[in-house]
């Protein structure tokens, strides 16, 4: 198996064609070096390019190979904490900052794919839904202050009784339906934004790793296993791949493993039963579970903890149970496919955003990396051509290390997970 090429799973099944990009060789100059090929990198690169810079984007295997090709494909609103929390921590003003700028994120998607013709079966609509009664109260104080503080009028209250319109479980006791959020196919939709990139006139390189970035008072250099890179600046998009190639940010994320499932396609009718409005859903439980209907009406699930690096020996069996506790009218449906994949997670579960010399980088999505990835990209392209002031909305965001750092962060976090997962079964 060429562990350089895309993992199997549904969206690589279902990908656009897409020619194979060469490999770096030798030596090359640029103004902008991007380190990785996602979500994050690609629209920094697409940005910069229209902004008129010279950008070479490298990435270790192929484009979208990470989380950008392997997600739910969810575009959520907001950040992972709500406007309660995010008000209480920041204030007023600067909680409605953010998520103005989240919100601007989403609004990226729907004018990229629309400009650049993205076929990656973009839908609208998102729920969210409490698996707990005692959750209710909290969910309709957040519909009022999205709507009181942040003037959202898109998300509503659903009561239990009125939630069988919208999902086709009795697993839940409330939601809320966010009219402004929606879904798509995630590796589809990474690989028109990498069209787009060269349309735009950056240069993509696949199978090229960079494994060092040499700071100097000319600009950085960009070491690779077949090349260098010379270039005034640098971006570092790798999130949950970055391994080692720049410790001073590594221990400010986590790398988390997510498994997903998709079934074979499902009838109209069949589909229409368990989301009837087609849109994404995602629980309130500590580890998550988060599902939607493929363009071909597949079940799409990502659920299931794992604190161990290694999978499981089958991803269906291991993830099919949570989907079928939700969708027992789903017990009987074959699973066609079955993969995993690392994303980022910070302390603060909110983006880290930051410059090093000049290292611009952008990681730790917790989540909702297909809707941020858009405006960090965008906000990175701003702040390298020189306007920084909202690059520095995120960029001023606190962030800890994990404790223990780089060496004793998983375990640390295996322990807190085991403790919340026990409390989502209580």
């Amino acid at each position: 198996m060429d562990t350089l090429e895309h993992p199997q799973s549904y969206y690589v099944a279902s990908a656009r064609p897409f020619p194979q990009l060469p490999e770096l060789q030798g030596e090359t100059e640029a103004d902008v070096a991007v380190i990785g090929g996602g979500y994050t990198g690609l629209s920094a690169a697409l940005n910069l390019a229209e902004r008129g810079h010279q950008v070479v984007l490298i990435d270790q295997a192929r484009i979208g190979w990470g989380a950008s090709g392997r997600n739910g494909g969810q575009i959520n609103t907001g950040l992972r904490k709500g406007p309660i929390e995010l008000i209480a921590t920041y204030g007023r003003d600067r909680a409605k900052a953010l998520f103005d700028l989240a919100e601007e994120g989403r609004a990226i998607i729907r004018e990229r794919v629309k400009r650049h013709r993205i076929r990656c079966d973009l839908k609208a609509n998102t729920l969210f839904v409490a698996h707990r009664r005692s959750e209710e109260a909290g969910m309709r104080a957040e519909v009022a202050a999205l709507e009181k503080e942040f003037g959202y009028r898109k998300a509503r209250f659903i009561p239990h009784e009125e939630l069988d319109e919208h999902i086709g479980s009795d697993a839940f006791h409330a939601g809320i339906a966010d009219y402004g959020g929606g879904h798509l196919h995630p590796l589809n939709y990474a690989l028109g934004l990498a069209q787009g990139a060269i349309d735009a006139g950056a240069t993509l390189f696949e199978r090229t790793q960079a494994f060092a970035i040499e700071e100097s008072a000319g600009g950085v250099t960009i070491s690779t296993d077949k090349g260098r890179i010379k270039a005034a600046y640098a971006v570092i998009a790798c999130d949950a791949y970055l391994g080692a190639l720049e410790p001073r940010i590594a221990s400010k994320i986590m790398p988390v493993a997510n498994f997903l499932i998709a079934t074979e396609p499902l009838s109209e009718a069949e589909a229409s039963a368990l989301i009837p409005n087609d849109a994404c859903v995602c629980d309130s439980r500590f580890v998550v579970n988060y599902f939607r209907l493929s363009g071909d009406r597949r079940m799409i699930w990502g659920g299931g903890e794992k604190y161990t690096p290694t999978p499981p020996p089958s991803i269906p069996d291991f993830v099919k149970p949570h989907m079928v506790r939700v969708f027992p009218q789903l017990a009987d449906k074959r699973i066609e496919y079955g993969w995993s994949g690392m994303v980022g997670i910070t302390m603060s579960r909110l983006p880290n955003l930051g410059r090093i010399g000049n290292i611009f980088y952008a990681q730790g999505y917790s989540g909702q990396g297909v809707a941020i990835t858009g405006i960090a990209g965008k906000l990175i392209a701003e702040a390298l051509s020189g306007t920084a002031e909202r690059f520095d909305v995120f960029a001023s965001l606190p962030h800890r290390s994990f404790p223990g750092g780089t060496a004793l962060r998983h375990p640390l976090m295996v322990m807190a997970m085991l403790w919340y997962a026990m409390r989502d079964r209580l």
